[in-house]
């Protein structure tokens, strides 16, 4: 055997024992096997997440500048019901939009009573009455809220009385018919947006965890 193969086997078989080696240390991955985490002891962990009092509140800096009058309402809401989310606030307006919009177009105000205030009821009745006066009737079909936006937020510390603006873009379809069934406004096929600035309010910290409706507009 010449020397030219022997080194060759000798370099071969080193090779070997390392791969062996680093196998050995650093196992190995199959398939999408998630990465390794690193262990982190508790005290390292408090203090990478730790929030320092008097800090931002993500919460309301999402939403609104926190040194602005909305911003300053909001953290007063928060003081006063440490529960209260605008985030998840704002996720559940997106619902009670729904339900009361159409509510109202299909004369079912009965239903959402309990989240409108006294005066909202009426005025939404007095159109609802004038309807059927005339005998027009509403089909309705909610397609999805396109755009949520808090607009404006205020607090009373006197009642702790909290009220916010959201505004709603959504898209529906609508046609109104007469008392012999023909469409005389609106169209079964054609979509259209509807934009509307609704005003919530409620006494935060109340039992009552329902906010009611208590203005209109656009």
């Amino acid at each position: 055997m010449n020397m030219q193969l022997i080194q060759l086997l000798a370099l071969a078989g080193i090779a070997v024992y390392l791969i062996l080696k680093l196998r050995g240390v650093l196992g190995t991955r199959e398939g999408h096997e998630a990465p390794r985490s690193t262990s982190v002891s508790p005290e390292a962990k408090r203090q990478k997440f730790e929030v320092i009092d008097g800090g931002s509140d993500p919460d309301i800096a999402d939403w609104a500048e926190e040194d602005s009058d909305v911003g300053r309402a909001l953290s007063a809401m928060k003081a006063a019901e440490p529960s209260f989310s605008v985030t998840e606030f704002l996720q559940g307006s997106k619902g009670a939009y729904e339900m009361i919009l159409m509510a109202f177009e299909n004369a079912d105000l009965l239903s959402v009573k309990t989240f409108l205030s006294d005066e909202v009821y009426d005025a939404f009745s007095a159109v609802v009455k004038d309807r059927e006066t005339k005998g027009l009737t509403i089909e309705a079909e909610f397609i999805g809220v396109l755009e949520t936006g808090l607009m404006s937020a205020t607090f009373d510390p006197a009642d702790n009385r909290g009220e916010v603006d959201v505004r709603f873009v959504c898209k529906l379809t609508s046609i109104v018919k007469d008392k012999k069934g023909k469409i005389v406004e609106g169209s079964e096929t054609e979509e259209k947006r509807q934009r509307d600035v609704w005003t919530f309010a409620r006494s935060m910290g109340a039992s009552d965890p329902n906010w009611k409706l208590v203005a209109t507009g656009e």
